[in-house]
């Protein structure tokens, strides 16, 4: 019966198609609940601040929330415990619905006050798992069903170092900006540097670091990343 209500509850939420594990027992299934309900009602206590927000926020512990009327969000978000978000940017953060970011991770919009970023925009249906960190100098843009590994590195921002007669950090930098399309799969630990763009239902695979555009429908791996396989339907 417990299980039942939870799968009625998840998916009033937006998450269609949704079953619960049957090994899960009622004891699990409460403990679950409750840990959701602090979270609902944390996200509550925030979701007045923000830019806009459509529907359930749910915000772990320790989480720490940056330029709040910056952030807009669609139904259903999950901001995981100790997630940092800076969302100071030109554009904000729009992030869209049945969304999830989990412990750890940081979204950093701005470093520096004499250059704030660009901003940042996800889609539906996005993953991203823990320890990752999400650098907005240059416009990031994640699509729709994006799943994301622990550990995931996103840099939008590159150091110019061509004058030998000057250091680096006085020669400016460039913000070409990163596009992740739909159904893209980054693993974990991968890498993925200023001005790439990687293409529908791509797979980046565990530890790969990547400095160049990837086509759709193709895996990717090593360091720098290269193809080494295409996805199709054979």
């Amino acid at each position: 019966m417990l299980n039942k209500l939870t799968t009625f509850l998840i998916g009033r939420l937006g998450r269609k198609d949704y079953a619960i594990d049957p090994a899960i027992q009622s004891k699990d299934i409460r403990i679950i609940l409750f840990t959701k309900f602090m979270q609902l009602i944390r996200g509550y206590r925030v979701k007045y601040f923000l830019g806009h927000s459509d529907g359930a926020l749910f915000i772990g512990k320790h989480t720490k929330l940056r330029h709040k009327s910056k952030i807009f969000t669609g139904r259903t978000v999950f901001i995981g415990d100790n997630v940092e978000i800076n969302a100071l940017s030109v554009e904000g953060i729009h992030i869209g619905n049945n969304f999830s970011i989990h412990r750890n991770s940081i979204i950093e919009c701005t470093g520096v006050i004499r250059s704030i970023g660009k901003g940042l925009s996800i889609g539906n249906n996005v993953g991203i798992a823990q320890n990752c960190f999400i650098q907005v100098r240059g416009r990031v843009v994640i699509g729709n069903d994006v799943i994301m590994g622990p550990g995931v590195s996103i840099f939008s921002e590159s150091h110019n170092f061509s004058n030998q007669e000057v250091a680096i950090k006085d020669q400016g930098e460039t913000r070409k900006g990163v596009t992740i399309e739909d159904g893209a799969w980054i693993g974990s630990r991968a890498i993925i540097l200023d001005g790439v763009t990687i293409g529908r239902n791509a797979v980046i695979a565990a530890g790969s670091v990547v400095n160049r555009d990837v086509p759709p429908y193709t895996i990717v791996a090593g360091i720098p990343a290269k193809i080494i396989k295409s996805i199709t339907n054979s």
